[in-house]
């Protein structure tokens, strides 16, 4: 945890015991730390806010999928459960964001997602992208520029044995070539 949020060790074990002492986690000593009940229910909270705020500024604000995170993540932290769920009724109840994610209803349900990694598709199958488990803006400006986006539908024509990219093409016959690294981030469906 502290190497990937950039802080020291002994800073990350203080915040742990904060969290737990509020019941937010359950930490145990050199044995690691999950949500406890509390901590989930307000962890799904925050995260329905953030990916209905998504929703909007993408839906109805016109911004593109890779420029929506940092600003709801400012917009996530408004507490008013009035707010959010008059946002969800305004966007008809939205079931995924932009990137796909889930997003919790008022009581905290995420819908059932039957996606799974490009990585693990079978070839010569009709698929259709779902999601993407990267949201950088540079990965999502990469999408943009192979036009590759959620609901495009396709095959895996071939797998590179050298660099293990994929050819894929889509049904209205267009070709693709994409990186092994791009095809770990895609989550799709059999149509």
């Amino acid at each position: 945890l502290a190497e990937h949020t950039q802080t020291k060790a002994a800073s990350v074990t203080d915040m742990l015991k904060k969290l737990s002492e509020k019941d937010f986690i359950v930490y145990r000593k050199y044995q690691g730390v999950t949500l406890s009940e509390k901590g989930t229910t307000i962890a799904l909270k925050i995260i329905r806010k953030h990916r209905l705020w998504e929703v909007f500024l993408v839906k109805n604000l016109g911004f593109g999928w890779d420029e929506i995170h940092e600003i709801a993540e400012e917009l996530e932290h408004i507490n008013s459960v009035e707010l959010t769920d008059r946002l969800d009724e305004f966007l008809e109840f939205p079931k995924f964001d932009p990137h796909g994610d889930p997003i919790p209803d008022s009581r905290g349900t995420l819908p059932e997602s039957k996606s799974f990694s490009l990585l693990d598709a079978p070839r010569h199958k009709m698929l259709t992208v779902k999601s993407v488990s990267e949201d950088s803006a540079s990965f999502l400006q990469h999408l943009d520029k192979l036009n590759f986006k959620l609901g495009l539908n396709f095959q895996i024509e071939d797998q590179s044995q050298f660099d293990k990219s994929f050819e894929l093409i889509t049904d209205d016959k267009l070709h693709l070539h994409i990186s092994l690294e791009v095809a770990r981030n895609i989550m799709v469906a059999l149509l």
